[in-house]
């Protein structure tokens, strides 16, 4: 497998970088986790629209979905289209809360050009074995195990601490893991994100062989919240970066 990061900005786009999002590929199959706020122009910059095969969504906040709007257009408009529709797994109620976004009619919404799924536990998308576990987050939320070939990548999404991230992630090739609140900050909110150190233990009790963090907001450095998350973790720390392509 191969993991591209697309947009890598927690909770916000930021001066480098879109929201949200990341390719993974293998056998020729294009699977896009998340497609937050800014991430189809970047997205573009690797495949084009046509390519995508799957969409995976960890959770309804805009920073994390808001471009399938720009999708929807792309998919509805652009010279070549229609084009065969593209799956979209998401949680339940991903296609209403979508044709509200877009003041669309919820019948058909985005039906024609999406083809919308709630995630189960398990399910095959294209090459790859599909494994989600509820997260703890304000909305609903999950984390995302992909794996293929003996190779597994675990995608936090969004998610405060929690066992089933532990569970989920157990003996990960890699952990590609947000970190968007700083450590040591008695003021932090509960239930939301993680801290570099969060991070960093929760590699570390899952066992991964690798952590890659991300979703840092643009208001703190990402290399700092990857020096702290090796407080906790001694295994490789890397750090998710506009288009950064890593090897799993």
């Amino acid at each position: 497998m191969k993991l591209t990061v697309i947009g890598c900005s927690g909770s916000v786009p930021g001066p480098d970088s879109a929201a949200s999002s990341y390719l993974v590929t293998a056998d020729g199959f294009n699977l896009i986790l998340d497609l937050g706020s800014g991430a189809l122009g970047s997205l573009q910059r690797h495949i084009a629209v046509p390519e995508i095969g799957a969409i995976g969504l960890t959770h309804l906040h805009p920073d994390h979905c808001m471009d399938l709007c720009g999708l929807y257009v792309a998919a509805r408009y652009a010279p070549g289209a229609p084009i065969p529709r593209i799956p979209v797994f998401g949680p339940p109620g991903t296609a209403g809360r979508m044709a509200l976004a877009y003041d669309l009619p919820l019948d058909p919404g985005m039906e024609e050009e999406l083809e919308f799924h709630t995630w189960q536990d398990v399910q095959q998308i294209g090459p790859f074995t599909i494994r989600t576990a509820p997260m703890v987050h304000p909305v609903p939320a999950y984390a995302i195990r992909v794996e293929h070939g003996g190779k597994s990548l675990v995608y936090t999404g969004d998610t405060g601490p929690n066992d089933d991230l532990i569970e989920l992630a157990r003996g990960a090739d890699v952990l590609l893991s947000e970190a968007a609140l700083p450590d040591n900050e008695p003021n932090n909110p509960i239930d939301l994100h993680l801290t570099p150190s969060d991070a960093g233990e929760h590699a570390k009790k899952a066992n991964v062989k690798r952590l890659v963090i991300t979703h840092v907001p643009p208001w703190y450095d990402r290399v700092t919240q990857a020096e702290n998350a090796r407080r906790t973790f001694s295994g490789p720390v890397e750090i998710a970066t506009p288009h950064a392509v890593f090897d799993i």
